[in-house]
């Protein structure tokens, strides 16, 4: 394995980028860092953008090809950018039939999304709104990357750091009104709870199978399972608080998972900001 020396020493090094296929929202640019960082890259020499879908590394050329099997054990794809022109175009992202697969991936989250947005309102449930949150968030940076295809990079930053701006404000106010419903908690309707949180567990399974074909790595099943992990734990969440509203016949479990999830929600928005920032300063 390379060392953290090897790689981590950066002064002098050109950066290195990869267009990554395959991923959709902060939460899978989190996931490469890491795997990136498991071969001995330095957290400061590895930078995966959630607005641009763009790798960029500070190591020295020799330690590539570890980094390279380290990140394609995530199920993703990764093309080598060679120039500044490669950055405005990529064969999976001209792909028609890739374009159509980010499109169904927009209309299920944000379908589902408003839909489930609207049962948490039926329910009473805070924790069913901040999932819905959570769906619409992603379906949104979906669009975005979807819209962005052929853009500048300075103009994708900049598009994206309204969009997390805009998506941090959505969080905020779930959190908001999630204390404000500490104060007076009513018990939400548990078995539209479960219920929401069970289809929500099915469309988050359905939603990664349009983007397998352009994944690499592993299995398929391995790329279902990155893809949907911290999602479907948040499904899980909400279905488990039904069970627990039903037994102790409180609200605070429902408010409990709706903190939980927001929280979450925030951190991805910060990441999408943190990253548009990054990508503004690299295309001034």
């Amino acid at each position: 394995m390379a060392n953290t020396e090897s790689t981590g020493s950066t002064a002098d090094t050109p950066p290195l980028r990869y267009r990554v296929s395959g991923m959709d929202c902060a939460k899978d640019a989190a996931q490469i860092e890491r795997a990136a960082q498991s071969a001995g890259v330095a957290p400061d020499a590895v930078k995966v953008s959630a607005a641009t879908h763009i790798m960029t590394l500070k190591v020295p050329e020799a330690s590539l090809p570890e980094i390279e099997k380290a990140v394609e054990t995530t199920g993703y794809g990764f093309d080598r950018i060679e120039s500044d022109e490669d950055l405005q175009q990529s064969a999976a992202h001209q792909d028609p039939g890739y374009r159509r697969a980010l499109w169904i991936v927009v209309i299920l989250n944000v379908g589902y999304g408003v839909l489930e947005m609207i049962g948490g309102f039926l329910a009473g449930s805070q924790a069913v709104k901040a999932d819905a949150l959570d769906f619409i968030g992603d379906g949104a940076i979906t669009f975005l990357g979807l819209l962005a295809i052929g853009w500048s990079l300075l103009w994708r930053a900049r598009s994206a750091l309204i969009q997390g701006i805009f998506l941090a404000l959505l969080g905020l106010g779930v959190f908001g009104t999630t204390i404000m419903r500490a104060f007076e908690p009513t018990t939400p309707d548990a078995t539209l709870m479960g219920l929401l949180g069970l289809i929500a567990l099915v469309i988050n399974v359905i939603s990664v199978l349009p983007l397998l074909q352009y994944r690499k790595g592993d299995a398929n099943m391995r790329a279902v399972w990155l893809f949907s992990r911290n999602d479907a734990i948040g499904n899980a969440a909400v279905v488990v608080a039904a069970g627990l509203v039903v037994w102790l016949g409180s609200a605070w479990p429902d408010l409990i998972v709706a903190f939980g999830i927001a929280g979450l929600f925030l951190h991805s928005s910060w990441s999408i900001i943190r990253d548009a920032r990054s990508d503004l300063k690299a295309a001034a």
